[in-house]
């Protein structure tokens, strides 16, 4: 369904307040390669980005290559990563993730998103990440806040992470999918929270749904 005339009047007024609040909104987690991001990024489920920027170091000290990872051993790579929760099942799929892209792509992570969801324990969003910030291809990453906000802000109505995407997808352009991710996600974590947004102190207030104020006033 095309999103109305409403939503993207909205859409647009999102887009700039975003951009202006959040000139130089960024990728929270710290990596120099596309493999520190992609497993960065499967550290990150369910864990801040904060904490694994405190595992990250260590590990990718002992691990630096996909090989590396491919080879680990299960056990010391579930000690390096264990304060990030859910850690064996992390290790996991870490391990099966880089043997997948030694077997398929010689070591190398690849760089479409077809490629990407067929590793084990890569999905559309952490897919996206790596494209938007490894290889600079657009992409909308729906985290819980991009989720939360989208919602909120009456640029969709849909839970499904997949369905968010789409409905964002026909709203932002797509140059700016990478960073309007990011910029959603910085305010999800400083103004719009899942408890308690400051909703008095958000720059959007004024044409958001959420704050009883007509969407294209």
């Amino acid at each position: 369904m095309k999103p109305t005339p409403a939503v993207r009047r909205r859409a647009q007024k999102v887009l700039a307040a975003l951009a202006e609040l959040y000139p130089d909104a960024h990728c929270a987690l710290d990596h120099q390669t596309p493999i520190q991001l992609l497993v960065a990024t499967i550290l990150s489920a369910q864990c801040t980005d904060a904490r694994v920027n405190l595992v990250t170091p260590a590990l990718f000290a002992r691990y630096k290559t996909v090989r590396d990872f491919a080879r680990a051993q299960p056990r010391e790579l579930e000690r390096l990563i264990a304060s990030t929760g859910f850690f064996r099942n992390k290790a996991k799929n870490i391990i099966a993730c880089c043997q997948a892209i030694l077997d398929r792509h010689n070591g190398e992570v690849p760089g479409t998103l077809e490629e990407l969801v067929e590793l084990p324990g890569v999905g559309r969003k952490t897919a996206n990440v790596i494209l938007g910030n490894a290889f600079g291809v657009p992409g909308i990453t729906v985290d819980t806040h991009v989720g939360r906000l989208s919602r909120r802000l009456g640029l969709t109505a849909h839970d499904d992470p997949v369905k968010v995407e789409f409905d964002l997808m026909a709203l932002v352009p797509e140059a700016d999918w990478t960073v309007f991710s990011h910029r959603l996600i910085f305010h999800g974590r400083r103004v719009c929270a899942a408890r308690g947004p400051n909703c008095a102190g958000c720059a959007m207030s004024r044409f958001c749904p959420r704050v009883g104020v007509a969407a294209d006033g």
